[in-house]
């Protein structure tokens, strides 16, 4: 037979009066409601929760450990009940959000979406600056919470993060590059190519390090800090480039075509995700935009 909730009530209110009588008078029912409830509750938990005496009721060891889960048993239904009738649009606050460039354009707008949507009175406030900067004001309280590339985050001693999205660098080429042709691409064979660098949010260094671990040099032509116009140059064949797929798309902003390919040699991954000051309080605005960036990156995945 199931616990009852009514059951687990009056147990601690028995345990708390040390008697039947005392505990009616806080429940305001009979003596003989209360004991059945006591019986009843021993008969399915399989043990004597009280030792009978004249004056009372005393908890045997058995009662002051179910004790102790009856009061959790009637705190997580009360938390559950709270949760049930508290409304997301009523919901007021404020969030302050930090943000690289990067992921000014291309995460936050849909995160920020849906959670204004759903939490349409809580205040946002969004900092976009260097990752180093967003990572200090974090630490100093001054921010909830980040949206960078945590693949690149440096204080992790201080900071709790997690990865929502990742993504694979791959070589992009206009689609008459003879390249094509084949399925996967070495550094070798694109180091005597033209190329086209990001000077955003630390991903030149990345393919730097690449570079250098190969034992080349690449031969840089254009360095942009727009996503856009690197992928219009690619398209035009000004260049390839070496970015994450999380970037690509296959068309240019006029409208020119341009394809991917994997890369030979091993490549980091850029780990898009969120970050919040380790042992910090976290804020209920807090607590709900990080819900809606893993629902995000779940609905993302599939």
């Amino acid at each position: 037979m199931a616990i009852s909730l009514k059951n687990v009530r009056y147990f601690i209110a028995v345990a708390e009066a040390e008697s039947i009588t005392g505990a009616t008078q806080s429940l305001n029912v009979s003596q003989s409601v209360v004991t059945e409830s006591i019986k009843m509750l021993e008969a399915d938990l399989g043990t004597a929760l009280f030792t009978r005496h004249a004056r009372g009721m005393v908890l045997t060891h058995a009662g002051h450990q179910f004790l102790r889960h009856a009061h959790q048993i009637l705190a997580a239904v009360r938390n559950a009940q709270q949760a049930m009738t508290a409304r997301p649009d009523t919901m007021v606050g404020r969030l302050n959000i930090g943000v690289t460039s990067l992921m000014t354009g291309y995460f936050l707008p849909y995160l920020l979406d849906r959670y204004r949507r759903m939490f349409p009175k809580v205040e946002v406030h969004v900092v976009e600056d260097q990752r180093d900067y967003i990572e200090h004001l974090l630490v100093n309280g001054e921010l909830d919470v980040a949206v960078l590339i945590v693949s690149n985050l440096q204080n992790r001693q201080a900071l709790e993060a997690e990865t929502l999205v990742e993504s694979p660098y791959r070589l992009w080429l206009p689609v008459n590059h003879p390249l094509l042709e084949l399925g996967s691409i070495s550094l070798q064979e694109i180091a005597g190519e033209p190329l086209i660098t990001l000077k955003l949010d630390e991903l030149e260094d990345v393919t730097t390090s690449s570079w250098r671990a190969a034992g080349l040099k690449p031969n840089i032509s254009v360095r942009t800090s727009s996503v856009e116009a690197a992928r219009s140059l690619v398209a035009t064949s000004a260049g390839l480039s070496i970015l994450p797929d999380v970037l690509y798309r296959p068309w240019s902003l006029d409208g020119d075509r341009l394809e991917v390919r994997s890369i030979l040699e091993p490549m980091p991954t850029l780990e898009v995700g969120i970050a919040w000051r380790r042992g910090s309080r976290i804020s209920e605005a807090t607590r709900n935009f990080l819900l809606v960036a893993r629902e995000h990156s779940r609905s993302h995945a599939r």
